[in-house]
C-alpha cells in the first residue's frame, strides 16, 4: 500500500534514536515527514534537534530503505502509516503509537476488536488447552485473538483462533522477513494465509534484540479491548503487556490456579491488583459488554468451519475461502488481500458461489453462505 510520502515516512524511520514519541513530535510540528527533510538546519536547531539527526537528514542516503519497498512489492504485504484511514484507531490513540506498520495478511483485521491473550511461554498442558478454548470461544463470539506469538500461551491463543474464524494478530519484536521463534514459522504461515495478520513496528531486517520485545508489548494491548493473563509467573514477559494494558485504560482479565504453582504467582498478584478474575468466556463478555458495543457473535459453528476448510478446493480457492468466513468482503478487498488480479478473484468467486458455499451480501459483499 503506497503513497507519495511513503518514503519519507520510512526514511524517517530509520534515523537514529528517534523512536515514535520523537517521530511523532517532529511530524507535529513541521506537518510530514516529508516537511522534516525539507525544513532546513536553522529550523532543526530550533527544535533543539541533535547534531547525529541532523547529519542524517542532511546525508540522507535513500538506499536504505529499498529493502522495505522491495518487501511491499511482495503478494500480501503492506504498510500502514499514521496517516492512512486504515491505521487502527486503538492503538493510534495510545501515548507512543507506532508511526509505522508493516504487515503481512489481512491488514483490515486491524481495526476489528480484539481480545490479547498472553502468558508464560513455559505454559503447561492444561494452560495451553484453556487458552486455546478461551481463544476459540471468543473467535465464534466475533473476536479477533491478538498475541505475540511465542511459545506456550501465545501460541495456543492462536491456534485456537485458527480453529474458529481464523481471525488471529501476531505482533511480532521482529522486521516481518523472518519468524521468531523459528519453530512457529508454520504458525505464521498458517495466520498469514487463514484471514489472519502478522504485524511489526519494526523495519525489514530486523534483527532479534531482546529489548525489542517489551516494546512490541505496547502494540498488543494497544490494539484490544481487554487483555486475558493466563499462567503468568511473578517474573514474565507478559506482564510487560498487562502494565501496558493498564496504562492504556484497557481491561485486564485473570485465570486463577492453585496457590502452590509457580507459573501463576503474577496472576493472583494481579487479581489483588483488581484486575477481573474469570473462569469462562461469558465472565469477558459481561466486564466488556458495559463498556463497548461488542462484536457480532459467529453464527458458524465448529462443525460448519471444519467442513469449509476441508473442502476439496485448490489453493487459490482455498485461501480466498479462508478471507471470507474472516469477514464479508469486496472483490477489491480480496484482490487487495490475496495479491491476485480482478478476472481470478471473479472466476473464484463465482465457482464457489455455484458450489453454494458462499453469496452475495448486503451491500455487494460475498461472505459464507
Amino acid at each position: 500500500m503506497k503513497s507519495i510520502n511513503l518514503k519519507y515516512w520510512l526514511a524517517l524511520l530509520y534515523a537514529p534514536k528517534i523512536g515514535p514519541v520523537n517521530f511523532i513530535r517532529l511530524i507535529k510540528h513541521f506537518g510530514s515527514p516529508q516537511d522534516v527533510f525539507a525544513a532546513g538546519r536553522s529550523e532543526w536547531q530550533a527544535v533543539k534537534m541533535k547534531a547525529n539527526l541532523i547529519q542524517y537528514l542532511e546525508n540522507i542516503d535513500w538506499k536504505i530503505i529499498e529493502n522495505d519497498l522491495q518487501w511491499l512489492e511482495q503478494p500480501n504485504n503492506h504498510i500502514l502509516t499514521l496517516e492512512h484511514p486504515d491505521y487502527p484507531p486503538m492503538l493510534k490513540n495510545i501515548d507512543d503509537p507506532p508511526p509505522i506498520l508493516f504487515i503481512h495478511g489481512n491488514y483490515k483485521l486491524l481495526t476489528s476488536q480484539q481480545i490479547a491473550i498472553v502468558g508464560t511461554r513455559e505454559a503447561s498442558e492444561e494452560g495451553k488447552q484453556i487458552a486455546m478454548e478461551f481463544a476459540t470461544n471468543l473467535s465464534y463470539q466475533g473476536f479477533t485473538i491478538t498475541s505475540g506469538m511465542a511459545y506456550g500461551i501465545d501460541g495456543a491463543g492462536h491456534i485456537g483462533a485458527l480453529n474458529a474464524t481464523g481471525k488471529t494478530i501476531a505482533v511480532a519484536g521482529t522486521g516481518l522477513d523472518r519468524v521468531y521463534p523459528s519453530g512457529h514459522r508454520e504458525l505464521a504461515h498458517q495466520i498469514a494465509q487463514n484471514g489472519g495478520a502478522l504485524i511489526s513496528e519494526f523495519p525489514i531486517g530486523t534483527k532479534i534484540k531482546r529489548q525489542n520485545f517489551p516494546i512490541r508489548s505496547r502494540i498488543v494491548s494497544g490494539l484490544s479491548l481487554g487483555v486475558l493473563a493466563i499462567e503468568v509467573p511473578d517474573k514474565s514477559g507478559a506482564l510487560y503487556t498487562v502494565r501496558h494494558s493498564l496504562k492504556q485504560g484497557r481491561e485486564v482479565f485473570v485465570i486463577p490456579d492453585s496457590i502452590y504453582n509457580p507459573l501463576v504467582k503474577g496472576c493472583h498478584r494481579l487479581i489483588k491488583e483488581g484486575a477481573k478474575l474469570v473462569d469462562n468466556v461469558n465472565d469477558i463478555l459481561e466486564e466488556l459488554d458495559s463498556c463497548y458495543q461488542l462484536p457480532t457473535p459467529i453464527i458458524k459453528t465448529p462443525a460448519q468451519v471444519k467442513q469449509v476448510k476441508s473442502a476439496n478446493l485448490d489453493n487459490e480457492h482455498q485461501l480466498i475461502l479462508e478471507y471470507l468466513i474472516a469477514n464479508p468482503s469486496s472483490i477489491d478487498d480480496l484482490v487487495e488481500l490475496s495479491g491476485l488480479d480482478v478476472n481470478k478473484i471473479s472466476s473464484i468467486l463465482l465457482m464457489l458461489e455455484l458450489q453454494g458455499m458462499i453469496t452475495i451480501k448486503a451491500g455487494g459483499l460475498y461472505g459464507l453462505k
